[in-house]
């Protein structure tokens, strides 16, 4: 280990700042752009010992759990809460700006549709047994480390007032000191409480779960590893107005206002479309919401969430003809036969994107194409396959959800 000083010339992908030495980039957290700093170096990873030059656009933090002076240590939760709003909504901007330019793309790129804090309304935390009581936090960076938390500003206020009570269901579940997961989603009936890796869970455990949930009262849902054991109430969310049981754990995006942006975006770019194909469809988040204009054939891999877009369909009124198909797009996409009967196709994948899926959509002539993406880096790739094939990009939008964090979503239209 080094002591050097160095000067930050810009933020990486990750949101740690990079300073350019002769030996190569050396990523140093929690600084900014123009800032000179005193680090503590090992290879390419500097520790901030001090600092001489601050940069204009730092800010105090929203939370004492973040950055190196962290309560309980370092929130590895967030990565840019010190940037005033100027740096950080250009950096994520940037994010989705850079990963078009690296595959020869340079569309408009609208300016960021921006977050605000207490807007998750989904949070995974860890959660850990010890002999003084029940952890639960978030890992520090790099690190097994759970930073025990007793307030969160990017959460909900329906999560944070209720972090005592998954303190008590998650000390009810545990087996033992190893740590685990709870992934908390506030539905419309209470909290939805999904653990994932707790061990051996028995008779005893799910007694106390079920024992600790009724005393408690506003949580639907406590399911382990995807097995329910209590469910006072079916945890729903709303698509649209459409209300939708989504399943343990299943995919939801974590703010509603984000998702609003996305769905605005989606339906504004399908405009009189008639037939649409909404590919990795979720539990419906786009293909409820576009069934209110037009006929929706969505096509989904995992078939709880299928089931529960499936059954919200069938018990909503003055919903366009809604048809389901479970399918692994990776292994099986819809081929170019299959897509060219739709005016329209949506497709929102996992971080890995669509590649092959937009092969087939390349072939297939479909004169309007909507790319939603938490991915620029895979998102650039698909828009290229696509802009190949003569597909023009009319619009992409980034947008914030994750705030604070170097994660950035985006939802591209794209015309033939």
């Amino acid at each position: 280990m080094t002591t050097e000083t160095l000067t930050i010339a810009r933020l990486g992908s990750g949101g740690d700042g990079i300073a350019d030495t002769p030996a190569g980039p050396v990523y140093v957290p929690f600084t900014l752009p123009g800032e000179t700093v005193a680090v503590a170096r090992v290879k390419n990873h500097g520790t901030v010992m001090s600092m001489s030059v601050a940069s204009p656009e730092r800010i105090t933090p929203a939370c004492v759990h973040f950055g190196p002076d962290g309560k309980n240590g370092t929130c590895g939760g967030c990565t840019l809460q010190h940037a005033g709003d100027a740096l950080y909504h250009d950096f994520k901007r940037s994010l989705v700006v850079n990963a078009l330019k690296s595959k020869g793309l340079t569309p408009d790129v609208a300016p960021l549709v921006t977050a605000a804090p207490g807007q998750r309304r989904r949070v995974t935390f860890t959660a850990r047994k010890t002999e003084k009581g029940m952890l639960l936090g978030f890992n520090q960076a790099g690190s097994h480390h759970i930073v025990s938390i007793d307030h969160c500003p990017i959460a909900s206020d329906g999560i944070v007032s209720r972090l005592d009570a998954i303190r008590q269901v998650a000390a009810a579940i545990a087996t033992s000191a190893e740590p685990f997961r709870v992934t908390v989603l506030e539905t419309l009936t209470g909290l939805d409480l999904a653990f994932e890796g707790v061990k051996k869970v028995g008779s005893r455990e799910r007694h106390a779960v079920t024992e600790s949930v009724l005393a408690l009262r506003g949580i639907a849902r406590a399911t382990s590893d995807g097995e329910i054991l209590i469910e006072p109430m079916k945890p729903e969310i709303e698509f649209g107005g459409v209300r939708v049981s989504p399943p343990s754990g299943g995919f939801t995006q974590a703010t509603k206002p984000a998702e609003e942006a996305m769905a605005d975006l989606v339906l504004a770019a399908l405009g009189k479309a008639k037939r649409v194909a909404d590919l990795f469809a979720g539990s419906g988040t786009f293909a409820l919401r576009i069934a209110r204009q037009a006929k929706v054939h969505a096509v989904e891999g995992e078939e709880k969430a299928i089931k529960a877009l499936d059954h919200a369909a069938r018990n909503t009124q003055g919903l366009k003809p809604v048809t389901i198909e479970r399918r692994d797009l990776f292994r099986r996409p819809l081929m170019a036969s299959e897509l060219k009967v739709y005016d329209a196709v949506v497709f929102d994948p996992p971080r890995a994107g669509a590649e092959d899926q937009c092969k087939e959509l390349a072939r297939s002539g479909v004169k309007t194409i909507v790319a939603v993406s938490c991915n620029p880096i895979s998102l650039a790739r698909d828009l290229a396959i696509l802009t190949a094939a003569g597909y023009r990009i009319r619009l992409v939008t980034p947008i914030d959800q994750f705030l604070w964090s170097a994660h950035v979503e985006a939802v591209a239209v794209l015309e033939k």
